[in-house]
């Protein structure tokens, strides 16, 4: 009975702990409720008009080529309608057609940047309306490159106009910058960082796309949408994997050898065995954080007292789906293979997504051991990495207090970006990267993003300029 009592008492205190633990955690929380920007008839027909004439232009980036006929026509909307913006700012062209504007602020020895490209995909045939008409209907404005990331750009151009109209002075200076070639991975964000080490150039806080405000991320919790501020961008290491026959004739290799067999066996075994570590980073946990709050209360449970339930989220999260596995360490993808018996020769590239530099050493070391396993030789083609904002700078907390004051009634979290934007090679001239541009989007306008009837609401551009504007008014 005695051992019994003792089993009883310690779950009574861990669940006094799991309690309060959850209690703390969400004690601070802001309640999701307020009042969010509101707008007249005659500022959402701007912002539409505007939307509308910058989505006409069908400013496709191609690779290895460059043609300025429908650039030059986004210059022209983008001159004509913010006339304050190019008569006050000092503007610079890098590259082809990659815009650096300057506004100056009262202390010119600091700045601060938002960005957003204006470059985009081409349309395919499953669109349902023309993609380069900017068809407005039903309070949306419909074409391609409307969120990914003409959106964001024009409810940029407009907050910085609209504040030069007012007469306001940024407390320090603003540059505004988009590149052309972001799709391509381009040479406009390579011209611009070189621009800005030559000549001093760093920035206390870089606004770009990545993040939005969403639909709630984890089903369950009690709020329309949440601002999800992606603080982190995967790393990504690309390998050539190959493996050879040795013998001189395919007929004196049992086919139990022969290339493809072997690379056939090295994918599986990588792909199904956890070689990888997984743990939560401190960005997830941040995230974690954030969310719990709002959260119905077995996961509110769950996600504030990580120091218990911590192991058992990396080992269900890459279950749930590759996104939620993403967010707990390396991922490996296959991305094609070569080869043939009668070749002798079997060949595929594979793209390693990292979150922690010092964890994909520990991954790639066991990766090649597999590789060896099988006689696969390994050769890198890509290796890159980009370090997380500091979520320890004042630029980082000050990005949550205005989205509080903007946003109230949608809860904000830092994330992990899967996916790839032109900011990280701005890492170098700036502590605190934050991939996020504050405009609404709902579950179809996210999907819609490099696919058919891609869209924006009206009132999401004026939104996102109104943070904009209160972002850059009231910097400290």
């Amino acid at each position: 009975m005695i051992i019994l009592y003792t089993i009883l008492a310690i779950i009574f205190v861990l669940c006094i702990v799991l309690l309060l633990n959850t209690a703390l955690q969400t004690r601070n929380a802001r309640t999701p409720e307020g009042q969010h920007p509101t707008f007249t008839d005659a500022q959402l027909e701007a912002y539409s008009n505007t939307f509308s004439r910058m989505l006409r232009c069908a400013t496709v980036s191609v690779k290895d080529s460059y043609d300025d006929t429908e650039f030059a026509k986004l210059r022209s909307v983008v001159e004509e309608d913010f006339p304050l913006l190019h008569q006050k700012a000092e503007r610079k062209i890098l590259s082809d057609d990659c815009w650096l504007y300057k506004i100056p602020g009262k202390d010119p020895n600091r700045n601060i940047l938002l960005m957003s490209h204006h470059d985009v995909v081409a349309a395919d045939k499953d669109w349902t309306m023309p993609a380069f008409e900017g068809i407005i209907r039903d309070g949306k404005v419909y074409g391609r490159g409307a969120a990914d990331t003409k959106g964001s750009l024009c409810a940029i151009l407009f907050a910085a106009e609209e504040m030069l109209q007012a007469g306001v002075t940024p407390p320090v200076n603003l540059y505004i910058l988009s590149s052309h070639n972001e799709e391509l991975g381009g040479d406009g964000m390579p011209a611009t960082l070189a621009y800005c080490q030559e000549n001093g150039i760093t920035f206390e806080v870089i606004l770009d796309e990545g993040g939005a405000i969403v639909e709630p991320p984890l089903a369950g919790m009690n709020c329309e949408m949440c601002a999800m501020v992606a603080v982190h961008e995967k790393g990504r290491l690309k390998l050539k994997c190959t493996v050879e026959n040795e013998s001189s004739h395919v007929s004196l290799t049992a086919f139990k050898g022969n290339p493809v067999e072997r690379m056939s066996q090295f994918i599986q075994e990588v792909t199904t065995k956890n070689i990888f570590i997984r743990r939560l980073n401190p960005q997830t946990r941040a995230m974690f954080a954030a969310l719990a709050p709002y959260c119905s209360l077995p996961m509110k449970v769950l996600l504030s007292n990580l120091w218990l339930f911590g192991g058992l989220l990396t080992k269900v999260l890459p279950k749930l789906n590759a996104t939620a596995g993403g967010m707990v360490g390396t991922t490996c993808n296959f991305q094609d293979i070569h080869g043939s018996v009668s070749s002798k020769v079997c060949t595929a590239s594979v793209m390693m997504r990292n979150i922690n530099e010092e964890d994909l050493k520990t991954d790639y070391t066991a990766f090649k051991a597999v590789a060896d396993k099988y006689g696969i030789t390994l050769e890198t083609e890509r290796d890159e990495y980009y370090p997380p904002a500091d979520m320890t700078s004042p630029a980082y907390r000050y990005t949550f207090d205005c989205l509080a004051k903007v946003f109230p009634r949608f809860p904000a979290a830092p994330y992990i970006l899967p996916a790839g934007t032109d900011a990280w090679r701005l890492t170098p001239v700036c502590d605190c990267v934050l991939r996020f541009a504050p405009t609404r989007m709902s579950k179809q306008q996210l999907g819609s993003i490099h696919a058919a009837d891609e869209n924006l609401d009206v009132a999401a551009i004026g939104e996102a300029a109104a943070f904009y504007k209160y972002f850059v008014e009231n910097y400290q």
